[in-house]
């Protein structure tokens, strides 16, 4: 067979040898490809497309190995037995995705105003990729074993220098687990505790997923709100005093900015040690304290064992490691390291190798203390622009560490607005899904990624959708 018609792109990023595999497949996929059909000869396919024969290997030896194809020697190679389309589960372009307010679209690049990303012009690629590639050699050379399920040790030991350094919290690396991001290290710390049935305060607003995910562990979460010192303790109290876990950001309240003032911490710490409840620390940005020093962690002032905090790489770093850590009181070392070798073992070896390096050779600290002069400027350019284009029609409520939160009239939707500007190139993310009760119609706006060429523009577009 003549196969199907492959247009290779030879200018462009994607590799030729994937650019063969993904029209071969989509063409297996779409049925132009019958099961038992013989695809061409290395040697023909190579000629006809004027590529080397190693590249058509390359995309043939993928597809085999994803089982799309089988290769029998003299016969060639032939699509392999599918099931017929009466016997393959429908796929729905209706079927409900993961939530897009938060992450529009996964694997792309980041969009302006986008939350939760790290800046991509400013970022150090071709040291971060040196390192990344060092480290991979290390690896791959490395005596084959199961690696440690709580992290590398260098990494434990870094962040837990690190965390001394940085947010006051003196523990050992034995006390630091390794996670895959927020998510997983969350999951791990309610599973630990043994909190599935109860009850949880939660920051009002706060974290949508973070309240999905307490209550996918079967936890009732009551809303606690917040005011200009962080988490309201008496509101907490009134509401649900009993409750076994509270979840704050108290460096940097998210979304809206505010550090949890020093009584407020230690009325937070006593009800904890009162009730023999926890309270987990999500440290939000607290690195990134743009004016300032950043406070303490809150589980530096725990002397009674009852926070664990969890922070993550993801916003300094890049979200595509997957990279977070959790730091437990020393006496569930042994329960929490149980679990994660049982269910939540640490992400690969060679990027939490590169990591450590990054730490351990002072890059992370210098180019923390470059990004937080290159956002201090971006959020200083968004807020002076807001002003001149924007007064009418937005309000500006928090200037949050990387966001700057606005509010709109009660006539508008946040959701609404924030889905009618992707299209023009802009991710901005509705504030009202971050609140249980009262919720607020305005918008969270990074300054990560802004082009400060376009930003007029940009801020523009946004009143003229807001209006």
């Amino acid at each position: 067979m003549a196969g199907p018609r492959i247009d290779l792109d030879r200018g462009g990023k994607t590799p030729l040898a994937v650019q063969i595999y993904g029209a071969i497949r989509s063409a297996i996929e779409t049925g132009r490809l019958t099961s038992g059909a013989r695809l061409p000869s290395w040697r023909d396919l190579a000629a006809q497309l004027g590529v080397s024969r190693g590249t058509v290997r390359v995309a043939y030896e993928r597809l085999i190995n994803e089982e799309l194809a089988i290769g029998m020697g003299s016969a060639g190679t032939r699509v392999a037995e599918r099931l017929s389309p009466a016997s393959t589960p429908a796929w729905s372009p209706e079927a409900p995705p993961l939530p897009e307010l938060f992450y529009y679209d996964f694997g792309t690049v980041p969009l302006p105003f986008q939350m939760g990303v790290p800046s991509q012009d400013a970022f150090p690629f071709k040291l971060w990729s040196r390192i990344l590639a060092r480290e991979a050699r290390r690896a791959a050379t490395a005596p084959v074993a199961y690696p440690d399920p709580r992290g590398e040790p260098d990494l434990r030991k870094e962040i837990a220098a690190y965390l001394a350094i940085a947010r006051g919290i003196r523990c050992t690396p034995s006390q630091v687990l390794v996670t895959t991001g927020f998510a997983s290290a969350l999951g791990l710390a309610v599973r630990g505790l043994e909190l599935e049935g109860k009850a949880a305060w939660m920051e009002d607003p706060g974290f949508p997923l973070t309240r999905t995910a307490l209550g996918l562990a079967g936890m009732t979460v009551t809303a606690v709100p917040v005011d200009a010192e962080g988490l309201d303790i008496a509101a907490g109290l009134r509401s649900a005093a009993g409750a076994a876990l509270a979840v704050v950001t108290p460096g940097q309240q998210a979304p809206l900015g505010m550090t949890m003032s020093p009584p407020r911490r230690l009325a937070l710490l006593a009800w904890a040690r009162r009730n023999g409840a926890w309270v987990i620390e999500d440290d939000y940005l607290s690195e990134l304290q743009l004016k300032g020093r950043a406070a303490p962690a809150l589980a530096s002032l725990d002397h009674g064992g009852r926070v664990l905090h969890i922070g993550s790489f993801s916003k300094t770093i890049s979200p595509a490691l997957r990279l977070g850590f959790l730091v437990i009181p020393p006496e569930l070392a042994r329960r929490f390291g149980e679990l994660a070798a049982c269910l939540a073992p640490a992400p690969a070896a060679p990027v939490q190798c590169a990591v450590a390096a990054f730490l351990r050779e002072g890059h992370y600290l210098r180019h923390l203390r470059r990004m937080k002069r290159l956002y201090a400027s971006r959020r200083e350019s968004l807020l002076r622009c807001l002003g001149e284009v924007a007064s009418g029609s937005m309000t500006v409520k928090a200037a949050a560490g990387l966001n700057v939160v606005v509010l709109m009239p009660k006539v508008a939707s946040d959701v609404e607005m924030a889905s009618r500007a992707l299209p023009f190139g802009l991710a901005p993310s509705p504030l009202s899904p971050w609140y249980m009760q009262s919720p607020q119609q305005g918008l969270s706006l990074c300054v990560t990624n802004l082009d400060e060429r376009r930003l007029s523009a940009d801020c523009c577009k946004l009143a003229e959708l807001a209006r």
